[in-house]
């Protein structure tokens, strides 16, 4: 079989002629048919994350979709990069069984691909750890990256009455707007807390309720500024900076609450069933995000693409050629 293997850390991945892995007793064979690449994929591969320099050789990739050999379509998680093991950019894969979570027939595979766990992130730190409720006010930061667009959607999905967006480039904000954002800030390197915290205030309604943050950093400092009392801001990254320039006045006055959130605090059966909801709402043609298609030949300059930050829209790896539309697999 055909797989990216990564030989050495901080490096593109390279395409090789492998063997195709044997199931064991409690691992599930998938022939795959999508596989993203995350930003989590080359951290793990930079050999700088928290998780320490992984083992090479190995295959990449944190999630995928496919089919088992029984034609069922599945979405899977792998620990690719975390712990020994290889992961979804390859032609066949096996993981444990109790990992894969079967979808929907006719789903399109590259967009529940492109989704996965980070619209598990926006739909468990929005419902679960930001404790959404319908009629609220939802102000979502950085809009324009896969978390983001699935916050903004979610938070409609979920009863939301208004949803602001920020986001950076023009392109981020249209497509902000599209996904159903009732107001759109524009955010620019080098800003102030009051300036931005001011424009954030603009654009809302009133008091915001919950605040979705990816970025840290300065624009979180300026939407803790547009919180009502007791109003919550759920973290969970830092692309902007790794602190925020919080002051105590502000956190104290109304009560708030900044909250850290993590897919790996989940369960499997929680992700599982935040897979199943997010695949349900794909099928329904609720829940989209902007992607491409790669074929996994290609993989060492799509993965440059996503290092080095030129990457527009979530790259997923397909087998082939990528020229068909990745539905109705299985």
């Amino acid at each position: 079989m055909r797989a990216a293997v990564i030989t050495e850390c901080g490096r593109p991945p390279s395409l090789v002629h492998r063997p195709g892995p044997t199931a064991g007793v409690g691992g599930a064979a998938v022939t795959v048919t999508a596989a993203p690449i995350t930003p989590l994929d080359v951290l793990c591969a930079s050999g700088t994350s928290y998780f320490g320099a992984p083992a090479v050789p190995y295959v990449p990739g944190v999630q995928g979709v496919g089919v088992l050999d029984d034609g069922t379509a599945v979405w899977f998680p792998t620990a690719a990069g975390m712990r020994p093991g290889d992961g979804s950019m390859a032609e066949r894969v096996v993981v444990p069984t109790g990992d894969v979570v079967p979808l929907p027939d006719g789903i399109d595979h590259r967009l529940v691909a492109a989704l996965g766990l980070s619209g598990v992130a926006a739909w468990r730190a929005l419902t679960w750890r930001g404790e959404l409720c319908p009629g609220e006010q939802v102000l979502v930061l950085g809009a324009g990256g896969v978390v983001g667009q699935a916050a903004v959607q979610i938070a409609r999905l979920c009863g939301a009455r208004r949803v602001i967006a920020g986001a950076r480039s023009v392109r981020a904000q249209d497509r902000a707007r599209a996904l159903g954002a009732d107001a759109v800030v524009a955010l620019h390197d080098g800003e102030d807390v009051d300036s931005l915290a001011g424009r954030f205030r603009d654009a809302a309604d009133g008091p915001v309720d919950l605040v979705l943050d990816p970025l840290f950093g300065v624009p979180a400092a300026a939407a803790l500024r547009t919180l009502g009392p007791r109003g919550r801001l759920v973290n969970l990254g830092s692309s902007a900076a790794e602190t925020a320039p919080f002051d105590s006045a502000t956190l104290r006055s109304g009560s708030l609450r900044v909250l850290g959130y993590t897919n790996n605090e989940l369960t499997a059966g929680e992700r599982a069933a935040t897979i199943g909801l997010i695949a349900g709402h794909i099928r329904a043609g609720r829940l989209v995000v902007e992607h491409e298609s790669v074929p996994l030949t290609e993989v060492a300059a799509a993965w440059t693409r996503q290092a080095d930050g030129t990457a527009t829209r979530r790259i997923v790896l397909v087998p082939g050629d990528g020229s068909d539309d990745g539905a109705g697999h299985g």
